[in-house]
């Protein structure tokens, strides 16, 4: 009696081969789709997320008739800032759902006194963008001429936006919103809420940013990681950006003080007036820095 036996085939290592070659290249077209998708997502989140920091901006000057500060601080006889420091983000809070944590400030006491330790360790995810990877917390202290903490004065949570503080180095007296107890009305922005920029995007891959406010005695510097020059510069920075030296558009930082973003080739910037709007890095430098004043009667596109 003959049997009739049935053999399975299996995969040669050459048809193994060929198949892994072939997921290789679906997967390599893909990625880069799923990238894009992923950024295209990560755009339209942090837009919205400064379109409610707009609100919020335009609803505090509705109650207070004025601009929240840049940051508050008493001065030495040098002018040296004394503290207490809170930043333009805290006085937002009450207009960003954020009453209760807003009670637990007294804007008379410094930000890193003892009681202020629950506000330091309070985390605002609708503050930091989407598309950063970054540790939630950072420490903040003096620092040494080659950027490196000395001692930590207390830590501070993560935030993406800062204000905008116009083209000079952020600080005492700004040409934009927000500058060290900035006082400002819509009626001092005679270039016009819709041609003046309030607020931007500052990526975590170039500097440290908190929506707290300005750590007196601390340092702003260079992070470790960092692809930028080593800087030094005053805690404002914190919380304040400028335009400055950024020569070759908004995509491509040259300071760690200046706009900056994760997203592929254009910064996120909140306006006056409320609305947001992505330039990309063949914005010309000239605009930007004419949106980035106040009242310098500059002509902006737009404008004729």
């Amino acid at each position: 009696m003959m049997r009739n036996l049935s053999h399975k085939k299996g995969f040669t290592l050459l048809e193994l081969l060929v198949v892994i070659a072939i997921i290789g290249v679906l997967v390599g077209l893909l990625l880069p789709a799923i990238q894009k998708s992923r950024d295209a997502a990560s755009q339209i989140n942090c837009r919205a997320q400064l379109k409610q920091i707009g609100l919020a901006i335009l609803n505090y000057h509705d109650t207070a008739k004025v601009f929240p500060p840049g940051y508050t601080s008493s001065v030495d006889s040098n002018g040296n800032d004394l503290g207490p420091g809170w930043g333009w983000n805290a006085y937002l809070l009450p207009y960003m759902e954020e009453q209760a944590l807003f009670s637990k400030i007294n804007f008379s006491t410094a930000i890193e006194a003892p009681a202020h330790a629950s506000v330091r360790a309070t985390f605002l995810k609708n503050l930091l963008c989407p598309s950063i990877d970054t540790q939630r917390y950072f420490p903040v202290g003096p620092k040494s001429a080659m950027g490196v903490l000395t001692s930590t004065i207390c830590d501070l949570p993560a935030s993406s936006y800062t204000g905008n503080f116009g083209i000079t180095e952020p600080g005492v007296d700004g040409e934009g919103l927000f500058f060290r107890n900035s006082n400002l009305s819509m009626k001092d922005i005679t270039d016009g809420s819709s041609n003046t920029l309030a607020a931007g995007e500052r990526s975590a891959k170039y500097s440290e940013t908190t929506w707290i406010g300005s750590v007196t005695g601390s340092k702003f510097a260079t992070p470790v990681g960092s692809p930028l020059a080593l800087e030094l510069n005053e805690p404002s920075n914190f919380v304040l950006s400028h335009v400055g030296e950024m020569i070759s558009g908004a995509a491509t930082p040259m300071e760690i003080n200046n706009f900056s973003s994760n997203h592929s080739g254009i910064i996120n910037y909140l306006f006056i007036d409320g609305h947001v709007k992505s330039l990309s890095s063949s914005v010309d430098y000239k605009t930007l820095k004419a949106l980035a004043t106040r009242d310098g009667g500059e002509s902006t596109p737009g404008d004729n």
